[in-house]
């Protein structure tokens, strides 16, 4: 022990004698070049692309990024000569199809651009020649091997060929490695020889579509034009902002926490002294290794376009937020995905080490991922802005139930979009949005809808004092003359809501800051797809043989709604056990466990919702289902085996040694004749806690051995692995924390979590 104590005490001196990594923005005859100079300049989208092609070609090339057509071998040439020369002038020697496997992370293969050319010499010899090469079949589609990427069933060893193709959605970028090296990267989807999905963003893009012929569906009634003529609206799509929450730690701790590494948290550990009671670290100051890794993570998500806007100190102590610009959602996914790529990478080279886990310090606050969702036309207007006269807005009136509906059906397939074994830890915790998937409004958007449903005037929220604020405080009635009036939000803000409308937008905050938004964001899709669909049925219905309906039609329509989804809302405390009791009542779902919320996904109503619209197939659930099963039970596996192993092979050796040197020091006193009181009481304190960790031991082995029994079962695995091995940790947990209380300093082998949380 006293090797592994002196590793930790050595980590702990590097870490104060660090100094901070140095990086110099772009500087132009010597003064500091404005980010939006650079912003971009390693992306090759659609501006490059109208550059490099012919105009013809590059209509062609937007007609079919637009659904229209398939994009032709001699537009997918053009384009790949001339970003291959981008790249290439930019320093690339490889390029890569950048996919989503359901993995929770992103895939990349790289080859060269480097080929070998065979011509016919003036001896007649062959000649073998390099040239540098990239044709438009290699840009339009790759071949990774799908046998080897979760795939639920759909491929087996043996049928090992997918397809990674070219998402032309979202633009190709370069992005530098060690050594100066560079590749071209190419966001594709991923699709099996069949043409299942086998990655996240096939899905995604599926229901992307949908809900935007859903909304037109709707937006074609509520708007209409005289014959002959085009409609208002002709493209709707959503738009995402993602907010990352992380923690930092440092590198040189990081390595000598087996639990960390091996699974991205900490798998015991006493809570410290001080920790996040103070209240302090939020907004506060930011320390200076952290500052340099978030400039120069920007820095370089400034130059391959992502719009990084946010950055502070979170509740936690080494907890922060990253949060960038809305954007259409499946290139915000792109780039929340790359984000974390990059973050991980700075960290690195600052000696940092960045956990994306939701929980890994237990008793502090977890990380989200909070996504901000809403629905845009092509020209740029929001689908879900009140306006100042909501109660007369219909249009966002309708938008805005449908989310409800959505919301009020398929509550428990959002709940399965969000389940993974490192979220379970979070979720419910009384920091984070609880299981149970309800909908927050705010005052009045909800005195707005109780008044449409009861036909009454709606009380008046169009006084002065609601839109501004006086400084100085309502108690007071004084202004502070040097400090203005302040504009208010039309809602205050609800944190311990899973789902919250936020002004213009709805914050799904359930989302784990670990998991890729792929998946949550298709199934929210799918299932406002499937309510704005119902309202279109709803506002026909309505209007009978008129062929648009009339503002009573639609007032009609908006009532029934109201009164449909009022379950749905709450605008109360989601962590008290009063909402729990009046969610049950309600019949709101209440999912305690992965294996339960996983299960919602094969749910009759949700599942032949999403056949329905395409967005997943029967056999691409069947197949989700599993890869999700399999994964949580493989991750507590991980983790009970990792926690074990910790236990037995150092905490337990440790206690051993701290036992044999109070016994040693009691024999001493007792030789001399002074009492061995104190050291006796230690001992004593410390050999039951021994013989319980021993005997948690035997049922973590206990535990794994009854899970291992259902191997050959996904769904069985995983509930058994909820069932054995979580309550087995647990309760080693809290005796190993009592353990590390009562130990000498000296003889812990593992950086503490006081160690671990301030540097």
């Amino acid at each position: 022990m006293a090797n592994a104590n002196q590793a930790r005490k050595d980590a702990i001196r590097d870490n104060v004698q660090r100094p901070s990594r140095e990086v110099q923005y772009p500087i132009r005859d010597g003064k500091p070049v404005h980010t939006s100079e650079f912003f971009g300049e390693n992306v090759f989208g659609q501006a490059q692309i109208a550059k490099a092609l012919p105009k013809p070609a590059y209509a062609q090339f937007i007609r079919q990024k637009r659904g229209g057509r398939a994009l032709d071998k001699s537009t997918a040439d053009a384009i790949a000569h001339a970003v291959r020369i981008w790249a290439m002038d930019r320093g690339a020697t490889h390029f890569t199809h950048w996919f989503q496997p359901q993995t929770g992370t992103t895939a990349e293969k790289h080859d060269a651009f480097l080929t070998m050319k065979s011509t016919h010499g003036p001896s007649g010899i062959d000649e073998i020649s390099a040239i540098d090469a990239f044709s438009g079949t290699q840009l339009l589609q790759a071949e990774p091997d799908a046998s080897s990427f979760p795939s639920g069933g759909m491929r087996t060893t043996f049928e090992a060929r997918g397809y990674t193709v070219w998402d032309t959605t979202s633009p190709m970028f370069v992005q530098r490695g060690p050594h100066n090296t560079c590749v071209l990267y190419i966001p594709s989807v991923f699709i099996s020889y069949n043409g299942d999905a086998l990655d996240e963003k096939t899905v995604l893009l599926r229901s992307t579509e949908q809900v935007a012929k859903a909304a037109l569906a709707v937006l074609a009634l509520l708007e209409p034009v005289p014959v002959g003529l085009p409609p208002l609206t002709s493209m709707v799509y959503t738009t995402l902002g993602t907010e990352q929450e992380y923690f930092l730690v440092d590198r040189s701790l990081y390595v000598l926490r087996p639990d960390l590494k091996a699974t991205g948290r900490t798998l015991l550990g006493a809570l410290p002294a001080k920790h996040q009671q103070m209240e302090d670290h939020y907004f506060g100051h930011i320390p200076s290794r952290v500052l340099a890794t978030m400039s120069e993570t920007e820095l370089e998500l400034y130059k391959l376009g992502v719009p990084v806007k946010t950055r502070h100190n979170e509740v936690a102590p080494q907890q922060f937020e990253l949060a960038p610009i809305f954007e259409e959602t499946s290139l915000a996914i792109d780039h929340n995905l790359l984000t974390m790529d990059i973050l991980a990478k700075i960290a690195h080279r600052n000696n940092l080490k960045v956990l994306f886990h939701e929980k890994p310090f237990n008793g502090i606050n977890g990380s989200g991922k909070h996504c901000n969702w809403s629905l845009s036309t092509g020209s740029g207007d929001n689908l879900l802005d009140p306006s100042i006269k909501p109660e007369t807005n219909y249009r966002f009136l309708l938008f805005l139930l449908a989310t409800l509906d959505a919301v009020q059906h398929h509550g428990g397939l959002l709940r399965a979009g969000i389940a993974s074994s490192s979220n379970e830890h979070r979720l419910g915790a009384s920091e984070a949005p609880p299981a149970i998937i309800s909908v927050f409004l705010g005052e009045q958007l909800t005195e707005v809808l109780d008044s449409i449903e009861e036909s009454r005037p709606i009380k008046n929220f169009s006084v002065p004092n609601i839109k501004t604020i006086k400084l100085g405080g309502t108690a007071l009635d004084v202004m502070i003359a040097t400090l203005p009036e302040i504009s208010r939000d039309l809602t205050d803000r609800n944190r311990t809501s899973p789902f919250a409308f936020t002004g213009n937008k709805f914050e799904f905050r359930a989302v784990g800051s670990k998991q890729s938004p792929s998946f949550p964001m298709a199934l929210l899709n799918a299932a406002v797809a499937s309510s704005l669909l119902k309202i279109v049925e709803a506002l026909k219905t309505a209007a009978g043989d008129k062929p648009y309906p009339s503002d009573a039609d639609k007032l009609k329509v908006i009532r029934q709604y109201i009164a449909s989804t009022k379950n749905v809302r709450f605008e109360g405390d989601n962590y008290s056990d009063n909402w729990r009791n009046e969610a049950s009542r309600r019949g709101l779902l209440n999912i305690t466990s992965c294996p339960e919320a996983f299960d919602q996904i094969l749910e009759e109503s949700n599942s032949s919702m999403l056949c329905g619209l395409g967005v997943f197939s029967k056999s691409e659930l069947q197949s989700r289902h599993h890869i999700l099963m399999e994964r949580y039970a493989k991750d507590l596996m991980l983790e009970a085996n990792t926690l074990r192993t910790i236990l037995a092979q150092q905490i337990l050796p440790a206690a051993y040694e701290y036992r044999a040197a109070l016994a040693a020091s009691c024999a001493q006193q007792k030789e001399i004749g002074v009492s061995a009181g104190p050291e006796l009481k230690t001992l004593n304190l410390t050999t039951p806690l021994v013989e319980s960790l021993l005997d948690w031991i035997d049922k973590l082995d206990d535990a794994i051995n009854t899970v291992h029994q259902h191997n050959q079962d996904p769904a069985k695995e995983a509930r058994a692995s909820a069932a054995y091995i979580l309550p087995a940790m647990e309760g080693a947990r809290e005796v190993a924390d009592e353990l590390e209380i009562i130990l000498a300093d000296k003889y812990f082998p593992l950086p503490k979590m006081s160690e671990l949380l301030w540097f």
